[in-house]
Order: structure tokens, then C-alpha cells, then sequence
């Protein structure tokens, strides 16, 4: 299956300014298409930071997914760590130049050109009604820090990053994880490629633990969760979805 990094970038995040939401929702979406996330990082406006980081995750991963660091101030340096991290030069384009001159109505400041710098070969991919296209550089997405357009521009190219889903089995527990911890590694030596998490809840009266079971084979997830209905104590179950 496809694997993917996240890339979290901005001394905002780190210094709890801002609550980063974008990664979680990558996550999500990205399991849903298939795409195992195999890591998140958050790191600071730093330019050779952020080529390092940018080099090794391309290297490591299918896909990496930047967030954040390319707007017009001083402090946005993801397009300049990502061209380091490629060896390639900052360049301007005129096409984004000319969608920004449109969308602002006027001459373009040099805050505002900065905008429209990036790296040498990188792909503009059109965004449904948003101006501004997302950038593409060999594996990496640029996607900006603001969770709207992040998603706005994610889901506009989210077909590009397909694999086979991960299907999902949810069950209620009424018992204590301490009760059950020897079914559920019983469960797992019979089923060793299944994703099994379990949960504990506080404060929650109907139930106790959360239990997942997860799969990309629809057979092998439904063998499983049988096979812990059985070995779970009777009348412990709250309910499965």
C-alpha cells in the first residue's frame, strides 16, 4: 500500500499559538483512500530544517504532504526549503503571478510576488473555484496552514492519492481492558494481521472500552470480529458498528 509523511511546518504550532487540526485530517482522509501515514512531524520556520526534513521524508515515503509556511511574510519558507531539498532554485511564476494580479485586481506588491515563487519543475494543479493552484514538487504537496484551504485544496486532488481502504469494526466493551486483555491477545494470535486498538473510556455509562478492528480484507475483518464475540464474557458487549 501507499505510505505517506505529514509534514507540519510553523514556530505557531510548536509554541501553542495554534492547535494543528490539518494533520488529523490527513490522517483521516488519507486512511480512507487507503494511504498508510507512517509519520507526522511538526517542525519550525527553518530553512534548512525544513529541506532536511522534506528530503528525507521523499525518500522515505510515497507521498509527503507539507502544511503551512507559504504565504507573503517573513516567516513563510516552505517553498525555499523545499527547492533546497531538490537542489533546484526558487523561481517566479507567471502563472500564479497572473492568477494573483486577477484575484487581487491590482499590481502585485513584493509580498504579494513572493507568492508566487516556487520551486524550478514544480506542477500547478488547478483547484476547483480557488485561485491560487496547489503545488506539487516531484513527491510533495504544499498545502497552505489554513484548515479550509487545506481542505479545499486536498479534496480537490484526493483521487490522486488512492489505495486499497481500511475497513473498520468498531465494539462497545461494558468490561474493564484489564478483563478482556487476554481475549483480545488470544484474538491476535489467531488473526495476525489484523489492526486491533482498545480504548478505555472514563466518565462514559454505557460502555468501558472501545475496542477497533481493522482490515483491508472484508472476510478476514468479519472471521475476526466473530471470532472476539465469542471469546468475549456474555453480556459484555454494548454494541458493535
Amino acid at each position: 500500500m501507499p505510505t505517506a509523511g505529514i509534514l507540519v511546518i510553523g514556530n505557531e504550532i510548536l509554541s501553542g499559538k495554534v492547535v494543528d487540526t490539518n494533520s488529523p485530517y490527513l490522517c483521516r482522509e488519507l486512511r480512507a483512500l487507503g494511504v498508510d501515514v507512517e509519520r507526522v512531524l511538526v517542525i519550525p520556520d527553518d530553512v534548512p530544517l525544513i529541506a532536511r526534513e522534506v528530503a528525507a521524508m521523499s525518500k522515505a515515503f510515497d507521498y509527503v504532504f507539507t502544511s503551512g509556511g507559504i504565504g507573503p511574510t517573513h516567516d513563510d519558507l516552505t517553498m525555499q526549503g523545499i527547492a533546497r531539498a531538490f537542489q533546484v532554485p526558487i523561481e517566479r511564476s507567471e502563472s500564479i503571478a497572473n492568477r494573483l494580479t486577477r484575484a487581487i485586481g491590482s499590481e502585485l506588491n513584493e509580498s504579494q510576488l513572493k507568492m508566487a515563487e516556487v520551486p524550478r519543475g514544480a506542477q500547478l494543479v488547478d483547484v476547483g473555484d480557488l485561485w491560487f493552484p496547489v503545488v506539487i514538487v516531484e513527491n510533495v504537496s504544499i498545502f497552505p496552514g489554513i484548515p479550509e484551504l487545506l481542505r479545499k485544496k486536498f479534496e480537490s486532488i484526493r483521487q490522486r492519492f488512492k489505495g486499497v481502504p481500511i475497513l473498520l469494526k468498531r465494539v462497545y466493551v461494558k468490561r474493564r481492558e484489564s478483563e478482556i486483555a487476554e481475549s483480545l491477545n488470544d484474538l491476535l494470535g489467531e488473526f495476525p494481521e489484523l489492526m486491533l486498538g482498545s480504548y478505555p473510556k472514563i466518565g462514559e455509562e454505557a460502555f468501558h472500552v472501545l475496542l477497533t478492528l481493522e482490515s483491508r480484507d472484508a472476510g478476514y475483518l468479519q472471521d475476526a470480529l466473530d471470532a472476539l464475540l465469542a471469546r468475549l464474557p456474555e453480556g459484555s458487549v454494548h454494541k458493535v458498528e
